[in-house]
């Protein structure tokens, strides 16, 4: 477990720890570790969760299901991705799956441990709580942010508004996004050929270039502008 100790301390539920307060506190949880083929569910709707994950290595999603039987994605996970913490808390089942994309390697935290710390009553134990509900409520904001893109009335608002996050995210102008075309058109509740008809329009015009994952914001301004309208 050591060999991932410099991913979990950059995770925001370690936010703020040293090295040996990360160790005590694993030896109290005794976390379990699984590895996960591509495919492989790590998290199942429709059953309750106890447990909070933190993935390690590969790519996960989680996505939820249309009553049409498509899958939606909600949110990409990169190593050091926190999931279940909103879910282990409640009675209530979970209503997302959360799918390997790549193989992929987690780790489990019981909720219980984290809520009732161990008869040691280590000081690192309160600031683990104090960081799960800050890693909570910046997922609140997070699902604010993607309810805020999805009422916008156009696809190039939509794009527009997601491109400048990215953009203010990443701090440059070039940057690569979590998502394929296909995956992008979901996020956006969009047809993936209307998504490509509209990114090849904003290329014509001189906003963006783009390849594949890939995209170059040109003229910010033009779509803060777009964005606004």
């Amino acid at each position: 477990m050591t060999q991932y100790y410099p991913l979990l301390l950059r995770t925001s539920l370690f936010r703020g720890f040293e090295t040996a307060e990360l160790h005590q506190l694993m030896g109290c949880f005794s976390p379990a570790l699984r590895r996960f083929d591509r495919g492989e569910i790590l998290l199942m709707a429709g059953y309750e969760n106890r447990d909070v994950g933190i993935l390690l290595e590969g790519e996960a999603e989680a996505v939820k299901n249309t009553p049409e039987g498509t899958s939606v994605s909600i949110v990409h996970l990169s190593p050091g991705g926190v999931f279940g913490d909103v879910l282990s808390g409640s009675s209530q089942k979970s209503p997302v799956t959360v799918l390997a994309r790549t193989d992929c390697a987690a780790i489990f935290l019981p909720y219980e441990r984290i809520l009732h710390p161990c008869r040691e009553l280590h000081h690192c134990h309160l600031q683990l709580l104090q960081n799960l509900v800050s890693t909570i409520s910046d997922k609140y904001f997070g699902l604010s942010h993607r309810i805020d893109l999805l009422i916008l009335k156009s696809l190039r608002a939509k794009l527009c508004a997601y491109l400048l996050e990215m953009h203010r995210q990443n701090g440059q102008d070039t940057f690569t996004i979590p998502f394929n075309r296909a995956e992008l058109a979901e996020y956006l509740n969009c047809e993936r050929s209307a998504l490509s008809r509209e990114l090849s329009r904003m290329q014509a015009e001189g906003l963006i270039e783009t390849y594949r994952s890939s995209f170059k914001i040109l003229d910010p301004d033009a779509l803060q502008r777009q964005y606004t309208q």
